[in-house]
């Protein structure tokens, strides 16, 4: 299958050499590379003019298509027309070497498959334990692995506000389990969510699918807007052999307070694209848990060391939510 693979990029240029340099090594390379710079300086295109890369095309976009999704969307515009597959990598990740071909095969296994996702392998450590293990309330299990679980999931265990969806799907009160979730089995497993950074489409899914202009600059959530909608459509799949790493480049991201905002204010708007009309139990745990997980980030004052972060990002997530009694997203 031909494919393409867009890069979109902010402000990072060590780190996407970095990614750049992982893709040179593919078993499987891309018949085309688009870099998508939104950067305010010349440094990328700096650092690229210095690194040769084969098949590669750079794209400097002005403040009209700056942002994750308009870069997406301006990327996507630019793919060769015999292009089977289009694929989207973050600027701070790095592939295995087989990445590519083990995310390809996906669509040979599945011919229905609209998309596949790619698996982060660096940031959990997972353990495989008997088909009858039954874990305690500090861990997560799933097909036959555990992992330890994060202390707002065990809390929301606790007040019975858990998903009760399997990884990679939204409850229809959202706040579910990532595809971060799924162990490092071997297996590909159906999804209807995919991280955005780890992804990649059938090209013809983008004749009646774009990125939502909502998300604007870092487009928190903009993953999910995206696949949510399209899964309404088709089958989306994650193939765990598909293996990269995320480093979380701090560069390029925003303030605390503002990410807070869109924690919520973001998190409102794809639960409604999953949900469009939730009854009352539904908005009531949604609520709920937003307002748990505000007050977990405030407890954060005085059990982390970096306190002005954790009272940022909670005032952010705060003013978020009391911001949707007046002004609630609205779709475009």
């Amino acid at each position: 299958m031909k494919f393409s693979l867009i890069v979109c990029t902010y402000m990072r240029p060590e780190s996407l050499l970095q990614l750049l340099q992982s893709v040179q090594k593919q078993s499987l390379y891309p018949d085309e590379i688009l870099i998508i710079d939104g950067s305010t300086n010349k440094e990328t295109e700096k650092v690229l003019n210095q690194n040769q890369f084969q098949s590669l095309k750079y794209f400097l976009v002005d403040s009209n298509h700056r942002g994750l999704t308009r870069q997406r969307n301006f990327g996507i515009s630019k793919v060769v027309e015999s292009s089977e597959v289009v694929c989207f990598l973050d600027d701070d990740t790095v592939l295995e070497s087989d990445y590519f071909k083990n995310l390809l095969s996906t669509y040979k296994i599945f011919p229905d498959a609209l998309g596949v996702g790619g698996y982060i392998y660096n940031e959990v450590k997972w353990g495989k334990v008997e088909p009858n293990y039954i874990p305690n309330s500090n861990e997560f299990y799933f097909d036959g692995w555990k992992r330890k679980d994060g202390s707002r999931f065990v809390l929301r265990k606790k007040l019975g506000l858990d998903s009760n969806c399997p990884p990679g799907y939204s409850s229809a009160y959202s706040h579910g389990r990532s595809v971060g979730f799924l162990p490092p089995s071997g297996k590909i497993y159906e999804v209807e969510q995919l991280m955005g950074g780890v992804s990649s489409f059938k090209k013809s899914v983008f004749e009646n699918f774009s990125f939502s202009t909502y998300f604007e600059g870092y487009g928190l959530y903009e993953d999910a807007d995206f696949t949510l909608r399209l899964a309404k459509t088709g089958k989306l799949y994650l193939n765990t052999r598909a293996k990269i790493s995320h480093f979380h480049e701090s560069s390029g991201r925003p303030n605390q307070y503002h990410y807070g905002k869109m924690v919520v204010r973001n998190g409102w708007y794809v639960w409604r694209v999953k949900n469009p009309n939730p009854v009352f139990i539904d908005k009531l745990k949604w609520h709920a848990i937003t307002i748990l997980l505000t007050a977990i980030r405030f407890s954060n004052v005085l059990t982390t060391k970096n306190r002005k972060e954790a009272f940022t990002e909670a005032l952010g997530r705060f003013v978020g939510w009391w911001s949707l009694v007046f002004d609630k997203p609205k779709k475009v």
